[in-house]
């Protein structure tokens, strides 16, 4: 299961739409993990002024690569993430998350090529 669904919000979502920061809270307390990797990334650019910044460290378990899997494939995870950093998320393999300034839609472009795909390709993630 992705997410651990408080009663309340499931109440919420039964009786209509459910509001973002109700969602992030959901998230944030579900994935962990996935939750401080972007926090930290959004710093990471923001104080570097850089059009991204990226992950190159491999979750250190299972557990932990299960919740990046998780959260940036849900098409609304990864929107309401959007929308409360401010940024556009990228992400390949099982670890490498990006964190986009909006503007760099030049980098984001690039950084979602299949070319940079196969570029970031490494022998030891072949089971990731």
């Amino acid at each position: 299961m992705s997410l651990t669904v408080p009663n309340e919000l499931l109440d919420q979502a039964r009786a209509g739409e459910v509001d973002d920061e109700a969602f992030l809270a959901c998230v944030r307390e579900s994935l962990p993990y996935a939750w401080a990797m972007i926090t930290e990334l959004v710093r990471q650019r923001q104080e570097s002024g850089a059009e991204f910044a990226d992950n190159h460290t491999p979750p250190p378990d299972e557990a932990a690569r299960g919740q990046l899997l998780r959260c940036l494939a849900s098409d609304a995870m990864r929107g309401a993430l959007e929308r409360h950093f401010g940024v556009r998320l990228a992400f390949q393999n099982c670890h490498r998350v990006a964190v986009f300034d909006p503007a760099a839609e030049k980098a984001h472009a690039e950084f979602v090529t299949a070319r940079s795909q196969i570029l970031n390709q490494q022998p030891d993630l072949v089971d990731c």
